[in-house]
């Protein structure tokens, strides 16, 4: 039998959830609008690595809230998965990236 370490109907455990449950929909509409209107690239690469460990998070909520350690399994795989993706997101801006340089007077060199 498995054995909580919390209890989860306590209510100071679910007004936590509550509150947690709120603020991570706060933090991925602000996310999704970082995406939508971000001025650069890199704006919104970040916001999407943002956005990959709030959904990691909620994952792991869910795990809390629900008392079923699959969703734990479910965090690690998609934190794997969103590590691979922030790697790929970086080379590409990497590789797409325009090559300006800077010479030692503020001038701008395109090579």
């Amino acid at each position: 039998m498995l054995l909580t370490i919390i209890d989860i109907h306590s209510p100071l455990v679910t007004l936590a959830i509550n509150i947690a449950s709120f603020l991570l929909l706060l933090a991925l509409v602000m996310c999704f609008l970082r995406i939508a209107l971000g001025p650069t690239l890199a704006d919104r690469v970040v916001a999407l690595d943002v956005l990959n460990i709030l959904a990691v998070a909620y994952c792991a909520l869910l795990a809390i809230a629900s008392g079923q350690p699959v969703y734990l399994d479910a965090a690690i795989a998609l934190a794997l998965v969103a590590f691979l993706v922030s790697v790929a997101f970086a080379r590409f801006i990497e590789k797409s990236g325009s090559r300006t340089v800077t010479n030692s007077h503020g001038e701008h060199n395109d090579n």
